[in-house]
């Protein structure tokens, strides 16, 4: 039988008691961390695809986010993320992924972490957390932006070698 400081820590009787770690968070970190959206990866060397991958080595958060890019539009169409870290990381990736789809590069620029711990209602403790969600969106785009870039150098460069070769 279980004596009753191990059921009010487990969460049994006592009208209803929660776990203390269930009266930590808000009701959308829990959401966000039992059913995440968007976990996967794509191709990082797809040139329609930014990848940013950041780290608190402190917590031992580390995050991958990834972006797919239309090029034509310049329209953020499908985004994913793998999240090693705490429940607060893996919603606020979670989140992040959510914010970005169907946005133009330059308006997921401007999403903060801010933004992202109001929105889960993070304890300070917890910042951490959606700074590294804002950090990965915008090293996703800075990826992307970079690779494009670099295919558009190919492209002009081709020519030039063609003529110089011929």
């Amino acid at each position: 039988m279980l004596r009753p400081a191990s059921k009010r820590l487990l969460g049994l009787g006592f009208r209803g008691a929660q776990t203390p770690a269930a009266r930590l968070y808000h009701e959308r970190v829990v959401d966000h961390y039992n059913n995440p959206r968007n976990v996967g990866s794509f191709d990082k060397n797809d040139p329609t695809v930014g990848t940013g991958l950041v780290g608190a080595p402190a917590c031992g958060d580390v995050m991958k986010l990834q972006i797919k890019v239309d090029d034509q539009t310049g329209k953020i169409v499908d985004a994913c993320f793998k999240t090693f870290g705490c429940g607060s990381a893996i919603a606020s990736s979670s989140v992040a992924t959510e914010w970005v789809k169907g946005k133009q590069m330059e308006e997921v620029l401007s999403i903060k972490n801010t933004e992202i711990a109001k929105h889960l209602s993070l304890p300070p403790v917890k910042l951490h957390c959606s700074m590294l969600a804002e950090d990965a969106i915008k090293a996703a785009v800075k990826d992307y932006e970079a690779k494009r870039v670099k295919s558009n150098g190919d492209l002009e460069d081709a020519p030039a070698e063609k003529a110089a070769n011929a």
